[in-house]
């Protein structure tokens, strides 16, 4: 029988856990199947650099392992390609795993990519940079940037919620013109977030009835409250029902699903994509259906499309006369 090949793009400073342990643990469990060409992330190389080079060198799997960065870089790489990637979870909040219902330890990861069934996914582009997750505008821009790679090693998954106690008591609105296919929607928020797929503790992307990742919709989640009680009442609210997977309710929440979104903002924000800071609004957010294939375990039915907008203060929508973007 011949053998597989596939690059495993590892990182080695990911998580909590001891790199050495964890990299004899893959090759056991995967390297009976797979011929692996193991490289290692660096200071200068970074997932989506090296699982480029692998794929000009002829790779036909990319398998990567460690935190949200190193995954979501990886599968950047592969975006718009027929080329698998297998994820192998080994960071702090692995959100990219939870957002796409794939398994968060070692030994099932491996076992899933070993079973070989792929799925494919919607993947997106934000300012023509690849999107996996999600860009969050403000609130959660903000908190992703206090939480710092020294916090999260020594705290986990506390820094980030160290991080957003400490802004929230910084919280400032702005006003945001929300463009989609066929409306402009103006409205006064706290935190916008853009999401192709999310799990239930990115608590800001929360507002539809779970973020579907296969139906060529991006889902986009505004809340604005402009006080502290607000927002963590807010907070807690989209984490109920996003654990419940239920739509939220609250007048300062709302939500809408579109292909392709632009947000402006007056003051400009700063943006968070996948987990990383790239700057300051506009933002325009278009989503690649089917974009991105995965090892998965199974199949999961998406739940229903839906849409809020009423209760967010200061809003007008407009219906445009011309459907589509002015590029």
């Amino acid at each position: 029988m011949t053998r597989k090949t596939a690059c495993l793009v590892f990182n080695p400073v990911a998580g909590q856990s001891n790199p050495e342990q964890d990299l004899a643990q893959i090759r056991e469990l995967l390297e009976p199947e797979f011929d692996l060409d193991i490289r290692m992330t660096t200071a200068e190389m970074d997932a989506d650099e090296i699982a480029r080079e692998a794929i000009a060198d002829g790779a036909k799997v990319i398998i990567a392992s460690g935190g949200d960065g190193t995954l979501s870089a990886a599968a950047d790489a592969v975006v718009g390609t027929d080329i698998p990637l297998g994820v192998i979870s080994r960071g702090t909040a692995n959100a990219f795993a939870a957002a796409l219902e794939l398994p968060d330890t070692i030994e099932a990861a491996c076992q899933m990519i070993l079973g070989g069934v792929t799925r494919k996914v919607d993947a997106a582009l934000c300012n023509d940079r690849p999107m996996v997750l999600l860009a969050g505008i403000g609130f959660e821009a903000e908190t992703v940037e206090k939480a710092d790679r020294q916090a999260k090693k020594r705290f986990g998954m506390l820094a980030y919620v160290m991080a957003g106690l400490q802004q929230l008591r910084e919280l400032e609105s702005f006003t945001a013109e929300i463009e989609t296919e066929d409306r402009i929607i103006n409205v006064t928020a706290a935190a916008i977030t853009v999401a192709n797929a999310a799990p239930p503790t990115s608590v800001l992307a929360q507002g539809p009835d779970g973020v579907v990742f296969d139906d060529g919709l991006l889902d986009v989640t505004v809340v604005s409250s402009t006080t502290r009680a607000g927002a963590i009442a807010a907070s807690f609210h989209l984490l109920s029902t996003a654990l419940n997977e239920n739509a939220a309710e609250r007048d300062d929440v709302g939500y809408l699903r579109a292909e392709r979104v632009k947000i402006r903002t007056d003051p400009p924000q700063k943006v968070v994509l996948d987990g990383e800071i790239i700057g300051e609004t506009p933002i325009d957010v278009k989503c690649i259906p089917d974009g991105l294939t995965i090892f998965v375990p199974k199949e999961a039915a998406p739940p229903s499309a839906a849409e809020k907008l009423e209760g967010l203060p200061d809003l007008i929508v407009e219906n445009k006369v011309v459907v589509g973007f002015a590029d």
